[in-house]
């Protein structure tokens, strides 16, 4: 080889390794392009995840809370049906108001009242609860207490009567019906049924001789 060819080679090597070195770096930024891009698209993917992971719990909160007064309700529904409470009271033996001839009843009360400590409370008014209903029994005639009819009725007055000793004064229902024809006369307000101490009278035994 002639001198003049080997200089030749030796200028166009490193032309050539010039080249090489672009090529080589031109395809390492070609990668890092590909791979930046791969990892933004990477980032909003995993953002997107986070974002609809957070909806999710936001959702089960939600779900979560409107679940808990639904509980409340059920709690609610079990406290109003509680088991009721009964007062029995000694059986009453009462001569009637009978002018035909002499007769009387025994009967058997009992009190259907709001709760235990209201059956406590009525203890401390039996006397007077006995007395008012001896009274009212005393003024009723064997004719009156035979029929379903005359029993509710008495049923009604012995509640209003067991009621007046506790400070409860409920309207008899003849007196509220001509009160009510008077115009000039005031009505008495209301007793909401809900807040009296007694709900209802029972009859546990109706005998007249």
């Amino acid at each position: 080889m002639s001198a003049a060819a080997a200089a030749t080679d030796a200028a166009e090597a490193p032309k050539k390794g010039k080249k090489k070195l672009i090529i080589i770096v031109g395809a390492l930024v070609a990668l890092l392009g590909i791979g930046g891009g791969g990892a933004v698209v990477y980032m909003k993917k995993k953002a997107a995840e986070a974002a609809a992971a957070a909806e999710a719990e936001d959702e089960g909160d939600d779900g979560e809370s409107h679940h808990k007064p639904a509980a409340k309700d059920t709690h609610k529904k079990d406290e109003k049906h509680v088991p009721p409470v009964f007062v029995p009271l000694d059986p009453f033996v009462v001569n009637l108001a009978d002018r035909e001839a002499d007769r009387f009843a025994q009967i058997g009360i009992t009190l259907e009242v709001a709760d235990a400590h209201v059956g406590d409370e009525i203890k401390a008014y039996m006397p007077a609860i006995r007395n008012n209903i001896l009274l009212l029994l005393s003024h009723k005639s064997s004719s009156e207490l035979m029929d379903q009819e005359g029993k509710e009725t008495l049923a009604k007055e012995v509640r209003r009567e067991a009621l007046r000793p506790m400070g409860v004064d409920l309207p008899d229902e003849d007196e509220e019906e001509a009160s009510s024809s008077k115009k000039k006369k005031k009505k008495k307000p209301k007793v909401h049924e809900d807040d009296l101490p007694i709900k209802s009278v029972q009859f546990s035994s109706f005998i007249i001789q």
